[in-house]
């Protein structure tokens, strides 16, 4: 089930709106938008007996019940666009964000000249890729931790933002020490070991 609350509720008629959900002994989450306050209400046995409690509180405009499975991603809880902010660059909403770079380099030399041209066309992000499986294991294969110093170095010298990919969830925690966020390539969005992994970080994927 779905809350709507003005964007401008008060701030006691929320916490009293999520207090009462905690009494029922139901879980809620609060999600702010431009536009609309609203809480999403999970685990409603009885949603009828939910619904004529929580209407009736102030501040209160409807309640929605909600039919898919992917609740939290819906446009009913969540009805502004996603726009990521890292280091004042930003991702979503009204401006461009470019992504540019190599899918993999092979020096910092390499790696800084492609930076270069980058930034000078306006890209705000850098893309390199430092783990590369390809077909062949006699091809090469990315540069590993030496290429995330190497990315590392080059966005001190550029301000550029760093995005790689990730293959596999034992590669998380040292990824996480160097990009700012993660890319998930199109044969892993199924990998729902490694999706799940990089939810726990905070870093935008």
């Amino acid at each position: 089930m779905i809350v709507t609350m003005p964007v401008d509720a008060k701030e006691e008629e929320i916490a009293h709106v999520l207090k009462t959900v905690e009494r029922l002994g139901y879980e809620s989450k609060l999600f702010q938008g431009e536009k609309k306050t609203v809480i999403h209400i999970w685990g409603a046995t009885d949603k009828d007996k939910l619904t004529k409690k929580i209407e009736l509180l102030s501040g209160v405009e409807r309640m929605i019940p909600i039919l898919y499975p992917f609740k939290l991603a819906s446009r009913e809880f969540h009805p502004d666009d996603t726009v990521i902010s890292i280091d004042r660059k930003t991702i979503g909403g009204n401006k461009l964000a470019i992504i540019a770079g190599p899918c993999a380099f092979e020096s910092e030399k390499n790696l800084m000249t492609i930076a270069d041209v980058c930034m000078k066309a306006g890209a705000q992000f850098l893309r390199g890729g430092i783990l590369k499986p390809w077909t062949s294991p006699y091809s090469f294969q990315g540069l590993g931790e030496k290429g995330l110093e190497i990315l590392a170095r080059v966005r001190e010298r550029t301000g550029l933002l760093i995005v790689t990919e990730v293959m596999s969830e034992v590669d998380v925690p040292l990824l996480s020490q160097y990009v700012d966020i993660f890319q998930i390539g199109a044969r892993n969005m199924q990998n729902f070991t490694l999706l799940k992994t990089v939810g726990r970080f905070a870093k935008p994927v």
